[in-house]
């Protein structure tokens, strides 16, 4: 539960009021698309760059402090250029497929797609994958496989780098080590993985034992694939390079806001986006509008949290202690609300409790040693509980999006949490946090 601190506990903490337009613009995010779908669409840009707006003036005409607002632009620009750039660049391959898949195929399929998402990111990954695991289940595909795409592609694969998922990134950005995720996580991410995959294939099985029997007999015998593109693979090896670029050079900046490694991530998106031969992206039915949807919320998100990061880091906005407390507590908010944000404010609360400041790296640095068992939970929280809902997670609306249109019958939102997410997903989450969150 949080517990918002008294604006008098600490002078330079701005007044809880001031969380207001970071919880609004949440709230708006997770219900807006569910109660008014067509004004969001239409206006979710004024909204969120506006609720930021506010945020801005607050530091800028009353605290007369520019710094919180210089520093969460560094954040965006990074945030926005990993995010974008991976896009871009899954967006000009394409993967086209020729025969149906057996229960095993899939279940293979699904465990490359885990390995993948730490590499292209877990948006990435799904906008490359999803298309051609529509077309090789198509005579049989349901909306279990749209789910399990969801769960163990758009989401808990993607628990292993920080490439593969924002809130991991969004830690980076502030000092975590970029293997520190694998060095301490991977147990616990092969055990998600192969509990969530175990359970597809006995499922997809029983779908496979009901379709038709001579479409059984003639299954994988013509089974091909093709791939274009292949040029963006150099390019994505470009901006994974730019990650370890050597820390003298990450931290030099253009204008203060601009980092080398950015700058290096949105050339290789141009160059990727101008090689790629136009009947590929034709073939991905690539379009800007996802990673623009993430620009702009990100903009407002990246604004209203700051705030709420300064109460929380505190040290007495959360009353939780135990790892698996921070787990389940990082968890049960991901599942609705964005995972990234959620990463940062709960990363943020457990350092303010040690008196640590997520805006210091080196405090991170000191507390992902010294603290390692809480930032486990709240790294694996925010991931795996991405895929608790289609709000989760940035992904998991753009692949029911993508097979709507392919007219798919991917579960409505009730659906999709009481038939697969609280059933299926939960005690698998629950057995992972029981046996590896300590």
């Amino acid at each position: 539960m949080l517990i918002l601190a008294s604006a008098t506990s600490h002078a330079a903490l701005p007044p809880a009021g001031m969380i207001a337009p970071f919880v609004l613009l949440l709230l708006c995010i997770a219900l807006m698309p569910l109660f008014a779908a067509h004004f969001w669409e239409h206006h979710y840009p004024k909204v969120a760059v506006g609720l930021g707006l506010v945020t801005a003036a607050y530091y800028a005409f009353v605290q007369k402090d520019w710094h919180p607002l210089h520093h969460a632009a560094h954040e965006y620009i990074s945030f926005m250029a990993l995010v974008g750039s991976l896009f871009v660049i899954s967006g000009g391959i394409n993967i086209r497929v020729k025969g149906e898949a057996t229960p095993l195929v899939n279940t293979l399929f699904l465990l490359i797609g885990a390995v993948l998402a730490n590499l292209v990111g877990t948006t990435g990954a799904s906008m490359l994958m999803i298309r051609p695991w529509i077309k090789m289940n198509k005579y049989r595909i349901t909306g279990l496989h749209i789910v399990f795409f969801i769960f163990i592609i758009s989401n808990v694969g993607g628990a292993l780098t920080p490439v593969g998922d924002p809130p991991l990134f969004l830690g980076f950005l502030r000092g975590v080590p970029f293997w520190w995720v694998l060095q301490h996580c991977w147990q616990a991410w092969a055990l998600a993985v192969a509990l969530l995959l175990a359970v597809f294939y006995v499922m997809d099985s029983m779908n496979f034992r009901r379709a038709p029997k001579e479409i059984r007999e003639l299954e994988t015998a013509h089974e091909t694939w093709f791939f274009r593109g292949l040029l963006n693979l150099v390019w994505l090896g470009v901006v994974l390079g730019s990650v370890f670029l050597p820390k003298s050079v990450q931290e030099t900046t253009l204008l203060g806001i601009f980092s080398v490694p950015a700058l290096i991530m949105f050339g290789a998106a141009a160059a990727s986006y101008f090689t790629t031969r136009p009947e590929v992206h034709e073939s991905n039915d690539f379009n800007f509008g996802p990673v623009k949807e993430v620009g702009f919320l990100f903009v407002g998100i990246f604004l209203t949290m700051i705030p709420a990061l300064q109460i929380l880091q505190s040290g007495e906005a959360v009353k939780i202690d135990t790892p698996l407390q921070y787990y389940f507590s990082t968890g049960a908010l991901s599942a609705f609300l964005d995972n990234a944000p959620t990463y940062l404010s709960f990363l943020a609360a457990a350092m303010g409790r040690e008196h640590l400041s997520v805006d210091s790296s080196a405090d991170v640095l000191s507390f992902a040693g010294a603290h390692a068992p809480h930032l486990i939970a709240i790294s694996l929280g925010a991931v795996f509980f991405g895929a608790g809902s289609y709000i989760g997670n940035g992904p998991n609306f753009m692949v029911k999006a993508i097979a709507d249109k392919a007219r798919v019958h991917a579960p409505s939102f009730l659906a999709y949490m009481y038939l697969f997410s609280i059933p299926i997903l939960l005690p698998v989450l629950v057995i992972v946090g029981w046996i590896m969150v300590k």
